[in-house]
């Protein structure tokens, strides 16, 4: 057991880009076909709500912000941006609700109690929520984030 303790944390690259590219697919079905800075597409599925708001668009990249919501929530929602690259048709996820870049690796332990593989954890999440949104979201009006704390 103490081999497995102190084994380094290493990237499985080939793994990340498998996530990377069905999370592109998985929200480009989710976006807009020409998405333009500000549109917004809401997703209701299980009594809650997920929204897609593209932030940028470039020649080669869009930016779109996630969010969830939910009428009383109990616990903090998940919130990220997510980084659309067209050219190699990958989607990673930019920053999280608590970490504004999501780097492949960290030290660990560390201040903000973040895993080792925190990049690789968010993006297959990113990818297990599009999965949800697409087999029972329903489409929604968008979300009045203003009202909610």
């Amino acid at each position: 057991m103490a081999e497995l303790a102190t084994k380094p944390y290493h990237v499985d690259l080939s793994e990340l880009m498998r996530v990377y590219e069905t999370n592109y697919a998985k929200l480009n079905a989710l976006l807009p076909s020409q998405p333009s800075v500000g549109d917004v597409r809401c997703y209701e599925a299980a009594s809650m709500t997920y929204q897609l708001q593209v932030a940028e668009v470039t020649k080669y990249t869009t930016l779109v912000d996630i969010c969830q919501s939910d009428d009383v929530p109990i616990f903090p929602l998940p919130k990220m941006s997510v980084r659309l690259y067209h050219d190699a048709r990958v989607a990673e996820v930019f920053s999280s609700h608590h970490l504004s870049r999501v780097q492949a690796r960290f030290d660990y332990p560390n201040s903000q109690m973040v895993q080792k593989d925190e990049k690789a954890q968010v993006n297959r999440f990113l990818g297990d929520w599009l999965t949800f949104c697409l087999k029972h979201g329903i489409s929604r009006a968008p979300l009045d984030l203003s009202k909610k704390s």
